[in-house]
C-alpha cells in the first residue's frame, strides 16, 4: 500500500500537487453544511460585548471596561467591536456561503436555518451600533462601503426572517442524515423550533420599536402574530452549547467566557449595585436633596439605609411570597461556601448581597463578590467548574420564552388589553423561574479546601423550586391586578429575567425609554434632560418613571453626582461605535456621512438609534 502512495506521488506533478484550492486563504468546495457548527459558535461574540453592555445598563461594574461604565470611549479601539466582527467576519462569508450554496442546491431548511441566524445576527448588531453597511455588505473590490440607516436594517431584518420561515416550511426531499443535527449546537436540527426561532427574531425586533407613535397601526398586527408563532414554552429557548470541560478541554475556547477556568470575570467585573437593590429589594429612598437616610439599628444590618416603600420586585421580609429566589442564583454571595447543599430556606433568606460601583468592587453597602461566589486574588486557583451560567460548560443563551412573553406584557399593557398584559407578565416571571432553575447545578464540598466556592450553586434545585412557586403566589407576581400592574412590575421584573446574560436587550430597554431621563418634547437632548454637569432622571415618586431606582452617574442623587466625558456634552451613550479597525481604519468618507451625529465625531456614541425615536430618526 505504501509503495502504491509513493508512486502515486512519483507521478503527478509537484505543481498539480500543491494546487488543491484555487483560493489560497481557504479550501474550495465546502459543503454547506459544515459552516454550521462555526456559524453558531461564533455567538460567544454576545458575551464578548456583555464586557460593555453590562456595565451600561448596570448589571455590571467593572474595572476593565471602566469607559463603558462611564459612558463615554474613544473611537480607537476594538473593545466592544465584537457585534461588527461575529457579523461582517467570524460569520460573514461562512453564512452567506452556507445559504447561498444551500438554495443553489435547494437545501431548503439548511438555508432557511441560515436566514434564521442571519436575522437573529444582524438585529443584535444594529441594536447596539445603528446604522450599519448592509447593501455594500460582501460587495467585492470596494475601498468604501455606505452606510443604511436603520429603518432598512429592521425591514430586512424582518423579512430574511420571513425567507427563513418560508424556507423551513417547504418540503426538502434532502437526505441530511445528520448533517444538520450533527452541527447544529441550538437545536439539533429541530427545524419546528428553528421556524419558532425566527418568528422570535420578528416579535424581538418589533418590541423595540414599543414607542414608535405609530406601532398600534404599523406593527402591532405583525408584532401579535410573530408572538402566536414564536416559542410557545421554555422548551423552545435558543442557547448554543458548549462541550466545557475546564482544564481538560482540548481548547480553551471550548469553556464558557464567563466561566471560572477562563477567568474573565475575575476580580474586574461584579453585580452593580442597583441590579442587587432591584433583586433583593433593597432599592433605597432618596429624600428632595436625593441623599439616603442613614439607619441607625436597621431591622437588616446590611441594608443600612431606608428603603423605598415601594419595592417592584420583592422585599425584605421573611414572610412566603416576598423573597425572589434568583438572587440566590443570579447572584453571588460569599455565605454559605462551607455548606454542600444548603436547603435550609431561612438561613438561604438571610443570605447578604451587596453590589459593586461603577467602576470598583466597592460598593454603597460593602465590597462586592466575584460572580462565583467570593473574592480572591486574580492567580489564585481554580476550585470547580463555577455556577449556573457563569459556570464553565454553560450554554450561550440567545432567546428566551419569557423574554418574548415580557416584550408582549409591554407591548400589551400600552396598546392591547390590561388582562393579556397581567396573563403575559405572570407566565414570563414563572418562564424566568423555569429558566433560572434550568442551568442550575448544586455544589459539593471541595474534599481539600472543605469549600463550596466555583463548585456550584449553593441549593438544590427542589428548594429552589418550593420558593419560586410560594413567591409567584406572593404579592409581587400572584397578588398584582389589572389595577395594581405598572410599567414597572413589567420592565424591571424582565431585566431580572435578563440579567446577565441578554445586556444586550435590556440596554434596548434602557435607551428606547431615554434612560428616564425627564425633559419635554419627543426626545431629550443637551439643555433638555442633560448638560455638561448633570442628567435630570425622573424621580422615583414619578408615575411615569419606568426603571425605579436607576440613576446614571450624573444624576442628581447620593453616590451617582459625577459628570461624563466632556466630549459627551452631557448625554449618556445610546450606541457602540463600529469596530476601530475595519471602519476607523478604512472606511472613514462614510462614517463622516453619518447623520445627524458624523461617525467620526467625539460623540458619536450618544447618538439617539432610530428605534427610540417616537417618530423619524433626524438627519440634523
Amino acid at each position: 500500500m505504501l509503495l502504491s502512495v509513493i508512486m502515486a506521488f512519483a507521478t503527478t506533478s509537484c505543481n498539480d500537487y500543491l494546487d488543491v484550492n484555487k483560493n489560497g486563504d481557504a479550501p474550495d468546495n465546502v459543503e454547506a453544511y459544515l459552516y454550521l457548527s462555526g456559524i453558531q459558535q461564533a455567538y460567544f461574540g454576545i458575551y464578548w460585548d456583555i464586557r460593555a453592555t453590562g456595565p451600561l445598563t448596570q448589571m455590571m461594574g467593572t474595572s476593565s471596561y471602566a469607559n463603558y461604565a462611564s459612558h463615554y470611549y474613544s473611537a480607537a479601539s476594538d473593545a466592544a467591536g465584537e457585534s461588527w466582527r461575529m457579523v461582517y467576519w467570524n460569520q460573514g462569508m461562512n453564512l452567506e456561503n452556507l445559504i447561498n450554496q444551500s438554495m443553489e442546491a435547494e437545501n431548503w431548511h439548511l438555508a432557511g436555518i441560515g436566514y434564521a441566524m442571519k436575522a437573529f445576527s444582524w438585529d443584535f448588531m444594529t441594536k447596539e451600533n445603528g446604522e450599519v453597511i448592509l447593501t455594500d455588505a460582501f460587495v467585492p473590490n470596494q475601498l468604501t462601503h455606505s452606510y443604511n440607516y436603520q429603518d432598512e436594517v429592521y425591514q430586512q431584518i424582518r423579512d430574511w426572517a420571513d425567507k427563513a420561515i418560508e424556507l423551513l416550511q417547504r418540503d426538502d426531499a434532502t437526505n441530511y442524515a445528520t448533517k444538520i443535527s450533527g452541527n447544529d449546537w441550538i437545536y439539533g436540527g429541530d427545524i419546528s423550533k428553528w421556524i419558532k426561532f425566527a418568528y422570535t427574531v420578528k416579535a424581538r425586533n418589533l418590541a423595540s420599536l414599543s414607542n414608535k407613535r405609530d406601532f398600534k397601526e404599523k406593527y402591532y398586527k405583525e408584532f401579535k402574530e410573530s408572538v402566536q408563532k414564536g416559542f410557545a414554552s421554555p422548551d423552545d429557548d435558543a442557547a448554543v452549547k458548549l462541550w466545557g470541560g475546564s482544564a481538560d478541554a482540548a481548547e480553551s475556547a471550548y469553556n464558557n467566557f464567563w466561566g471560572p477556568y477562563r477567568g474573565n470575570l475575575n476580580n474586574v467585573y461584579w453585580q452593580h449595585d442597583w441590579a442587587v437593590q432591584v433583586m433583593t429589594g433593597t432599592v433605597p429612598e432618596y429624600d428632595a436633596d436625593g441623599n439616603k437616610e442613614t439607619i441607625e439599628n436597621p431591622a437588616h444590618k446590611n441594608y443600612p439605609y431606608k428603603l423605598a416603600t415601594t419595592q417592584i420586585v420583592c422585599d425584605t421580609t421573611r414572610e412566603l411570597g416576598h423573597f425572589d429566589p434568583r438572587a440566590l442564583v443570579k447572584l453571588a454571595t460569599e455565605d454559605g461556601n462551607d455548606v454542600a447543599m444548603l436547603d435550609d430556606r431561612e438561613l438561604l433568606r438571610n443570605f447578604t448581597f451587596v453590589g459593586s460601583g461603577f467602576t470598583a468592587a466597592g460598593g454603597p453597602v460593602a465590597t462586592a463578590p466575584m460572580y462565583w461566589g467570593r473574592r480572591e486574588a486574580a492567580t489564585s486557583a481554580k476550585d470547580g467548574a463555577g455556577r449556573w451560567l457563569y459556570r464553565d460548560d454553560a450554554p450561550y443563551v440567545l432567546a428566551t420564552y419569557a423574554e418574548l412573553m415580557f416584550d408582549l406584557a409591554e407591548i400589551e399593557f400600552k396598546y392591547g388589553s390590561k388582562a393579556d398584559a397581567l396573563a403575559a407578565f405572570k407566565a414570563a416571571v414563572a418562564a424566568d423561574m423555569t429558566f433560572t432553575e434550568r442551568y442550575m447545578v448544586p455544589g459539593t464540598l471541595n474534599e481539600v479546601s472543605k469549600k463550596m466556592y466555583h463548585a456550584g450553586d449553593k441549593l438544590s434545585v427542589a428548594t429552589f423550586d418550593k420558593i419560586a412557586q410560594e413567591y409567584l403566589a406572593g404579592p409581587y407576581v400572584g397578588g398584582l391586578t389589572t389595577g395594581t400592574l405598572t410599567l414597572s412590575h413589567i420592565m424591571m421584573q424582565k431585566f431580572v429575567h435578563l440579567y446577565p446574560w441578554g445586556a444586550p436587550e435590556a440596554w434596548v430597554d434602557q435607551r428606547k425609554y431615554f434612560y428616564d431621563v425627564e425633559y419635554t418634547g419627543d426626545y431629550p437632548g443637551t439643555g433638555n434632560g442633560w448638560d455638561l454637569s448633570k442628567v435630570d432622571q425622573k424621580k422615583d415618586s414619578d408615575p411615569t418613571k419606568v426603571f425605579k431606582g436607576f440613576y446614571l452617574a450624573p444624576a442628581q442623587v447620593q453616590g451617582r453626582k459625577g459628570t461624563y466625558n466632556k466630549d459627551n456634552n452631557g448625554s449618556p451613550c445610546f450606541r457602540l461605535r463600529p469596530r476601530y479597525n475595519s471602519e476607523y481604519m478604512w472606511n472613514k468618507p462614510s462614517l463622516e456621512q453619518l447623520k445627524p451625529i458624523p461617525g467620526t465625531a467625539d460623540n458619536y456614541q450618544c447618538s439617539i438609534p432610530w428605534f427610540a425615536y417616537p417618530g423619524d430618526q433626524p438627519k440634523n
